[in-house]
């Protein structure tokens, strides 16, 4: 963004230092990333640059550590165990928060602030209490070390995403066209699927890619409620780091940052979508 030809000299001055501050906290995130994508294709079993890598021979790269990600029965498990347990949390998180957001979205709705702040609560409440109260609670209930109570925890901890994405959503939705569908003879069935779900449709699908993601690198709560059987991807890394260092991290670190990124431009896609269909954008 340029500067405006009446900015004063301490706005320019500031422009500068603002922009070299973001140059930095950019720097700071990407640089890790920087690293670890590289070393992924390491040939020796070391987290170092070796003197081929450095000068880029061929002999200093390897798919060796993706290889043996792929045939390895722990890592191929813990994947599985990851997309099991994200899809099926995601879509509970999904349906819940989008029924949940839909009732808050009415002015009628009494304690509305109430049950916003009930739902949206284990995204402020530290995590590793929230991981303490559902081990003592699925303890109780024996769904502790099972796949039904690590769903049921995950999709807790989706919910919130879901209902602020389709909250934020329906605060621009024009009521008027309820109103309209019902005057044309749509019972409330056809409405809902006709004309609010296809305007909310973008908050509904960001807030399940966040639940996803959410469920996808949550390791406190597993941790605390899963067995050996749902060992998750994180948990498998985790251990990994404590009790054998092995390349084979940095590639599994290196497809889940590219998992990320392709979730990041869904998410843009979808935003640039809303805008559309809310007519703020003349694209």
């Amino acid at each position: 963004m340029a500067i405006p030809s009446y900015a004063t000299r301490g706005e320019r001055i500031w422009h500068y230092v603002f922009l070299i501050i973001c140059g930095l906290v950019f720097l700071f995130l990407i640089g890790p990333l920087l690293v670890i994508i590289p070393l992924s294709f390491n040939a020796e079993p070391y987290f170092t640059f070796s003197k081929e890598m450095l000068t880029f021979d061929p002999a200093g790269y390897s798919l060796r550590w993706y290889e043996d990600f792929f045939t390895s029965s722990a890592w191929l498990n813990a994947i599985k165990n990851s997309f099991i347990i994200g899809i099926a949390s995601t879509l509970l998180a999904t349906v819940l928060g989008t029924v949940a957001a839909l009732g808050l979205s009415s002015r009628h709705m009494p304690a509305r602030g109430a049950i916003m702040a009930l739902l949206i609560s284990p995204m402020i409440v530290p995590l590793i209490i929230s991981a303490a109260a559902m081990f003592f609670f699925f303890s109780k209930v024996n769904l502790a070390q099972t796949y039904v109570g690590v769903i049921l925890a995950h999709t807790a901890l989706g919910i919130p995403f879901v209902v602020i994405t389709v909250t934020a959503t329906l605060s621009s939705f024009d009521t008027t066209l309820i109103r309209a569908a019902h005057s044309l003879g749509a019972n409330p069935t056809r409405t809902f699927f006709k004309v609010v779900l296809p305007l909310v449709t973008p908050g509904v699908v960001s807030g399940a890619l966040f639940a996803f993601i959410t469920s996808f690198d949550e390791v406190v709560v597993v941790l605390f409620i899963a067995g050996p059987e749902q060992r998750t991807m994180p948990i498998q890394m985790w251990s990994g780091i404590r009790e054998q260092i092995s390349p084979t991290i940095l590639a599994v670190a290196t497809m889940l940052v590219l998992l990320s990124m392709m979730m990041l431009t869904t998410l843009e896609l979808l935003r640039r979508r809303s805008e559309r269909l809310r007519g703020l954008s003349p694209d």
